[in-house]
């Protein structure tokens, strides 16, 4: 199964990540879709598996959930809007990261791109930085990977230019 992994849209699809997720299965957005029609936009194109995040009105909220925990070719996924980064876990999730870590942990919210194992929690840990041009970031980023015999494979930094600056 491929995967496209994004985070922090904020309501703005840059117009080539529909060309970078072509290949791809399905679609993860780790929240702050940003509103209902850029979620409908992801969905229309690909599977969407979606979390909402901190921007996010009650339309997306209503549609997605805050956490979602699920189970791709043998491996527990979670994955959350708001949950900190290795060694610093948000306090709404530490206890269950460490008493019954996934394989993978997935959040975004700081708009910055890392990919780490976690040995003390035993998991990968991945947050895709921010699709969307609005934000601090300085460049929208997403991740492309394969999911394989309970592995992931052939993970993928895909970078969209600088924020504000549309390259087609």
């Amino acid at each position: 199964m491929r995967i496209g992994l994004i985070s922090d849209t904020h309501g703005w699809i840059h117009p080539s990540l529909f060309g970078h997720f072509k290949d791809c299965d399905e679609i993860w957005h780790a929240g702050d879709i940003g509103n209902i029609q850029t979620a409908n936009s992801l969905a229309a194109f690909k599977p969407l598996r979606a979390v909402f995040g901190n921007i996010d009105d009650s339309v997306v909220k209503s549609a997605y959930q805050e956490h979602l925990r699920f189970t791709i070719g043998e491996m527990d996924i979670w994955m959350t809007h708001i949950g900190g980064t290795p060694g610093n876990y948000s306090p709404k999730i530490k206890s269950e990261i460490y008493s019954n870590p996934p394989d993978v942990f997935i959040c975004g919210h700081s708009h910055l791109v890392k990919v780490k194992f976690d040995k003390r929690a035993g998991l990968l840990f991945i947050n895709p930085g921010a699709a969307g041009n609005a934000g601090f970031h300085k460049y929208m980023t997403a991740i492309r990977f394969r999911i394989d015999g309970g592995k992931i494979h052939n993970l993928e930094l895909i970078e969209m230019g600088e924020r504000g600056k549309i390259r087609l």
